[in-house]
């Protein structure tokens, strides 16, 4: 294929999830209330957090930071999202979704770090409680979230400059409701051999080693747990691990098969499904998770409305 024989695409059409005008206004129904719950409570969370003096932990320092990064993770794809919604295809420049698609993997690499960040601060906290203080020190606590974003940002970069390097002709729909990655490859005339295997290198690479943070602190916890001799002891542990084993499970099970299992394994309708679920679902489970399976969060909330509506 010759470039100069096609005209160059200034920007894309977002073809969205369904093409049926009916489904299209239960679906903006839907992701408009998850969207709104999604907001409300990452906002909420971050509210409880600053007011109330019994979370002012690392712990909870950092699940503010989680919530920040769902906030912006949501809100980079689903307006756009429902904008599609309103009419068959969104149209964004090559810029625009260029951009989309950085931001949005800047604040999902940036949750993953965090995911094992809180793994690392649940093994100080259970395996060596007398060195909590010193371990997670305001100074660590604020390298560990600088680093999680840095994180971020250098993945990004990574699949950005691959995006930059690529030329665009011909087709011009992009059968998605995001600029997500391998959907925007597929439009590319240039050859992707090598370009779609590096962000898919550097994304594995960053599964691999937070995985492994969390799966080597949670080993530890759990043989610090079964050597404990109260049952008391026991609930309160698994109660400070089990909200934050279910976000990590539910999202990197999703990332890992859009972004490192091979393409074959999978049609574009799944490829859409799970990116759904990860990008605007779990956005929104978070906080759920957090407060109906968080003992302190829910007795802070208590107090904060309380002192609200006394």
């Amino acid at each position: 294929m010759e470039a100069q024989n096609h005209t160059t695409v200034t920007e894309f059409i977002l073809l969205g999830l369904t093409e049926n005008s009916t489904l299209r206004v239960i679906l903006f129904m839907i992701f408009l209330g998850i969207y709104a719950v999604t907001l409300v409570g990452n906002f909420s969370i971050i509210t409880l957090i600053r007011i109330c003096p019994q979370l002012q932990t690392p712990m909870y320092l950092f699940l503010s930071h989680l919530a920040f990064v769902d906030i912006g993770f949501s809100t980079t794809i689903t307006p756009i999202m429902l904008t599609g919604f309103l009419g068959y295809g969104t149209v964004l420049s090559v810029a625009a979704c260029e951009a989309q698609f950085c931001i949005a993997v800047t604040f999902g690499t940036a949750e993953c770090f965090l995911l094992a960040v809180m793994a690392y601060d649940r093994y100080v906290a259970i395996c060596s409680p007398l060195l909590y203080a010193t371990n997670m020190s305001p100074r660590i606590c604020f390298l560990l979230v600088g680093v999680s974003y840095i994180g971020g940002c250098v993945n990004s970069w990574m699949f950005t400059s691959c995006l930059l390097s690529l030329s665009f002709c011909g087709s011009n729909q992009i059968d998605h409701f995001f600029c997500d990655f391998p959907a925007v490859l597929k439009l590319s005339c240039s050859d992707v051999s090598i370009i779609g295997i590096i962000p898919s290198i550097s994304a594995g690479s960053i599964i691999v080693i937070t995985v492994f943070v969390i799966a080597i602190s949670y080993t530890y916890i759990l043989i610090t747990i079964l050597k404990m001799h109260s049952t008391d002891g026991h609930q309160k542990a698994f109660s400070t691990c089990t909200s934050h084993l279910t976000a990590v499970t539910v999202y990197y099970g999703t990332i890992t098969f859009i972004y490192v299992m091979p393409k074959s394994n999978y049609s574009t309708e799944q490829n859409k499904i799970v990116s759904v679920f990860y990008t605007v679902v779990i956005p929104m489970l978070n906080p759920l998770i957090y407060s109906l399976r968080n003992r302190d969060v829910k007795e802070a909330l208590r107090k904060a409305t309380i002192r609200v509506y006394p």
